[in-house]
């Protein structure tokens, strides 16, 4: 099988709920990555491009009937290019990175565009519809921004609580305390508004026309854990006891909007682009696990991957770990055995935001480049997702330690 490589890795700033982005379409917000990416990409005729595959969450609102290619048609791109897209929650769009790999190993493809694109802000309520025409009671909208709805009613009750009450599920059942969550959600801020102001982003963020966010918009470079250990619990009342709330709306994500995408081809796709290859996908992995604890199901899908790379966490020298939660996210490396300074060194979702769709290509495409700078050989990518599903990806460095500087 032929190698499938990364080439180019890029996404937007990611806004706020109701923010900088808001604005803006989830399929223009699309389109403006894969406009960008065509752009960057000095020897490409598109027409030489094999498939488009975007991952998004939603489904329900301006993103709807495939978003993959409605991008493609309104980025201007040949109409002979075909597109799917894949939902897989939270990590959408690095299954669309998984899937274009697996196109590229088997000689299916030499050339693919993989993204994701998340708006939070404009995903719309949606009212069921009925099973008889003008029922007599009241019908209620359901939001369809994040987690359980229209729930089948033959789905267990603890699988379907809220994203936060099954972190503090999680928390629990790992020992994690508020003290350590709100510590690493200050260093997620500081990390990122670091990693901002070093120019580390510069050639990974591509503005959104019609907008003026340069960087993303959840950033506090003043956060503190002094200063998070005053916000007031969402899912559990505070107690002295073991079953008081610890999550807050400090040390879990943000809800965001954006969109990425990268290039994934094998060597041939790289002649087509005129690019050097950043990264080679060298191991995937996915898990699943009871659907509350969704949170720690990153630990299987990245043991998995690092497997079947031949590789083991000592090889390991950069992680990018999608911090939907604090908890979550130090219950997974506290299993892995890891040191807590290799993890998301360029600041991470608690401060960035997570755009659910286009997180996962969002932390590819940072390992990518953090192997780059710093000329390390092995990195993962690991995200958690909603109903109890993990994926990973392990990187392999293909480029010296100044090219691209």
């Amino acid at each position: 099988m032929q190698q499938a490589f990364i080439y180019d890795a890029i996404r937007t700033p990611f806004g706020k709920f109701g923010g900088g982005l808001a604005t803006v379409r989830p399929d223009d917000l699309a389109a403006t990555m894969v406009r960008a990416a065509v752009e960057r990409a000095p020897g490409l005729d598109a027409d030489r491009i094999d498939e488009v595959v975007f991952g998004n969450a939603n489904g329900a609102g301006e993103e709807n009937r495939n978003v993959a290619r409605m991008a493609t048609l309104l980025a201007g791109l040949p109409t002979t290019i075909p597109g799917t897209t894949v939902n897989r929650l939270c990590g959408s769009s690095l299954d669309a990175a998984i899937i274009g790999s697996r196109q590229v190993n088997t000689g299916e493809a030499d050339l693919v565009l993989v993204g994701g694109v998340e708006s939070m802000s404009r995903a719309p309520w949606v009212l069921p519809k009925t099973e008889r025409p003008y029922p007599a009671g009241d019908l209620a909208l359901a939001s369809t921004t994040l987690g359980w709805r229209l729930v089948n009613p033959r789905m267990p009750a603890a699988w379907t609580v809220s994203l936060g009450e099954a972190t503090e599920q999680l928390r629990h059942r790992h020992g994690i305390g508020r003290d350590r969550q709100d510590a690493f959600a200050a260093a997620s801020h500081r990390l990122a508004d670091a990693a901002w102001t070093a120019g580390h982003y510069d050639n990974l963020v591509v503005p959104v026309p019609g907008t003026t966010l340069a960087r993303d918009e959840s950033i506090r470079p003043g956060s503190t854990p002094e200063v998070l250990a005053g916000l007031t619990t969402v899912f559990r009342p505070v107690s002295d006891g073991p079953d008081g709330g610890t999550v807050t709306a400090g040390n879990a994500s943000p809800l965001s909007d954006g969109a990425s995408a990268a290039w994934i081809g094998g060597e041939a796709g790289g002649a087509l682009l005129g690019l050097p290859p950043l990264a080679r996908i060298a191991g995937r992995g996915a898990a699943a696990l009871d659907p509350q604890f969704f949170g720690f199901a990153p630990v299987d899908a990245a043991n998995q991957a690092l497997r079947r790379a031949g590789i083991v966490w000592e090889d390991v020298a950069a992680v990018e770990l999608n911090e939907a939660f604090a908890a979550q996210s130090l219950a997974c490396i506290d299993a892995w055995g890891i040191e807590e300074g290799i993890v998301n060194a360029w600041g991470g979702a608690l401060a960035i935001g997570h755009p659910l769709g286009a997180s996962g290509v969002r932390i590819l495409g940072t390992l990518a480049r953090r192997l780059q700078s710093t000329g390390e050989r092995w990195g993962v990518a690991a995200i958690c997702i909603g109903v109890g599903q993990g994926l990973a990806v392990v990187l392999e460095n293909v480029t010296s330690l100044d090219q691209g500087k």
